[in-house]
């Protein structure tokens, strides 16, 4: 078949191609100066230092190089600042001229797949059990996305770390002999007229700086050549500087760097010894391949020459996860670490950048390191998880929680779990010690929504021919029962709670909180296609979130606004008369 080239296509062609190159030169000229370090990073710390997260939100649209002719420049300009369908129209319509555009970068990123948490009908499947989270790296990583000016991969988010990132005013626990206090919430669910939303929040008790326990660190670092990029090592050493800043000289920080092999930068140092400790950041630099599992065994053993009985002992993993040389396969990674966590050992993980990011490794690692995961995509994300929650990301209180609910099926038709679809447990899970899950640290808040249909409403699930009728006997006028399991630090022995929930306790009004957590979920929902949310749109989403932004003392919540802002603009159209035409 013979194919015409139109004069349009090929201006397109030769604008993305000028500015793919511009782009190229632009990245080696910043690798070049990342050997100079120390200015870049005292002007990124004092910029992003005033920055707000929802100044971050708003990216400048792109410049077109100006040695193209100005039809290629008007190109440019539609190409690069479009939205993903306009990005796929114009590779199919290049690739029939024969062009091609480049990839993006992000393409090569690694994501775990999961499918949506299914319907679940409560006559059928009333016991619903999974392992809570405290993660929130999924919220940073899509920001970061948009505001780079494209929707995330569905894989890359995860909507109960998107609900996690965000505070919320539970009740903190009467006293320790409970590391948590459990709430619950029942209203109706915004985007399903026949539906309930239930929201089941916990909360650990609260550690002052001063009563924090000791703590042993060792900061293993990623210096290898993948992190030779200005969001990922300058930006990793600032975190660094953030997290050292809030330490004493009670505390204890080691420094272990790998690239092709690993080593000792700094050997453990006070807390108080910030001058020290500062200078050994200054000096790193990126080059070389991957080897993480020759740094990991090294951090460790590093950590164990100076454990602290009852204190905090945890190696922090800053990397972009392109573990490429040495053990490099997934399974054995984790293995590694999930042996060194019975030693009292745990792992925190930062993840940097973009491009190869392996985010599926970094979660994993740190769930089998009885520790957090958290995307650094700024200096003030950094300073949210190494300051602000500082006692949370390190100082664990209860270990290995799990939470079932048991649904009524003479009160409950149908239910879901929105999000927590890696974190599944099989039903006599709930009971096994033996089973791993996760943890909570020091004044950490975790949500987690369900979507009830109650008996009488109509479900999406139609009943059985045969299917016997449900008489409960007990629990009358119960819409579930909430039962949570875990572990004392120490033990290995876990304790129950239950709390009941009643179906008399729908309320017509809400908590702010509830109504933003409810916003929060469902934009993760859209995100990921929007399989159960019907015609609820990011304008509601936006409603909602408006409605429901309360004190919000640090921004997050406005910023959150300016996300869902960012992810209608550049979702696809599904009006065909607004789809722009590419000239043929």
């Amino acid at each position: 078949m013979n194919r015409v080239v139109s004069r349009g296509s090929l201006l397109i062609a030769a604008a993305v191609l000028a500015a793919c190159a511009a782009k190229r030169e632009e990245k080696q000229t910043v690798a070049e100066q990342v050997g100079n370090a120390e200015p870049i990073e005292t002007r990124m710390l004092e910029e992003q230092a005033v920055a707000s997260p929802a100044d971050a939100a708003i990216q400048a649209a792109p410049v077109p190089p100006a040695a193209l002719p100005a039809p290629a420049q008007e190109s440019y300009r539609q190409v690069t600042s479009a939205d993903q369908l306009r990005r796929a129209e114009v590779q199919m319509k290049m690739a029939s001229s024969g062009f091609a555009m480049p990839a993006n970068p992000a393409d090569t990123d690694r994501y775990q797949h999961q499918q949506d948490n299914g319907i679940q009908v409560a006559a059928e499947q009333p016991v619903s059990t999974f392992s809570i989270d405290v993660d929130t790296g999924a919220y940073a990583n899509v920001r970061r996305f948009l505001n780079n000016g494209s929707l995330p991969p569905q894989d890359a988010v995860r909507v109960e770390e998107l609900i996690n990132y965000f505070d919320y005013e539970y009740a903190t626990p009467n006293s320790r002999d409970i590391p948590f206090n459990v709430s619950t919430e029942l209203s109706a669910a915004p985007w399903n007229s026949q539906a309930l939303l239930m929201r089941i929040g916990i909360k650990g008790f609260e550690v002052e700086a001063k009563e924090r326990p000791a703590a042993n660190l060792v900061f293993l670092i990623d210096v290898s050549g993948s992190m030779d990029s200005p969001d990922k090592l300058p930006l990793l050493k600032n975190a660094f500087r953030l997290l050292t800043d809030q330490l004493t000289g009670r505390d204890r920080v080691s420094m272990v760097v790998y690239a092709g092999s690993s080593g000792v930068v700094l050997e453990p140092t006070p807390g108080n010894a910030k001058h020290q400790i500062q200078e050994a950041l200054a000096r790193l630099s990126a080059g070389g391949s991957t080897n993480g599992a020759s740094g990991i065994q090294l951090a460790y053993k590093l950590a164990h020459d100076t454990f602290v009985k009852g204190g905090i002992n945890r190696v922090v993993l800053a990397t972009d996860g392109d573990f490429n040389v040495g053990t490099v396969d997934f399974e054995a990674l984790v293995d590694i670490v999930e042996r060194e966590r019975t030693t009292g050992v745990e792992l925190t993980t930062l993840g940097f950048g973009t491009g190869n990011y392996n985010e599926q490794l970094m979660e994993r690692l740190a769930d089998a390191g009885n520790g957090n995961y958290a995307y650094i995509d700024t200096l003030s994300e950094a300073r949210k998880v190494l300051v602000s929650q500082l006692s949370s990301t390190l100082y664990t209180i209860a270990k290995d929680v799990k939470i079932q609910v048991e649904f009524n099926p003479s009160e409950v038709l149908e239910y879901r779990l929105i999000g927590y679809e890696n974190r599944m447990l099989a039903r006599e899970d709930f009971n096994n010690d033996k089973v791993d899950a996760g943890e909570i640290g020091a004044g950490h808040r975790v949500t987690a929504l369900y979507e009830v249909v109650p008996v009488g409403a109509k479900g999406r699930v139609d009943s059985l021919r045969y299917g016997a009728k449900t008489e409960a006997t007990a629990g009358k006028g119960e819409l579930a029962n909430v039962r949570l399991r875990y572990k004392k630090p120490g033990s290995d022995a876990s304790q129950l709670l239950e709390y009941p929930i009643r179906k008399d306790s729908v309320a017509d009004k809400v908590t702010a909180d509830f109504r933003f957590a409810a916003s929060v979920a469902a934009f993760g929902q859209l995100l990921r296609g929007g399989k159960y949310m019907g015609e609820f749109s990011y304008g509601d989403v936006t409603k909602l979130a408006n409605g429901a932004l309360g004190a919000d003392r640090d921004g997050y919540r406005k910023e959150f606004v300016s996300l869902v802002a960012l992810a209608k603009s550049l979702t696809p159209s599904t009006d065909a008369s607004k789809v722009s035409q590419i000239s043929e």
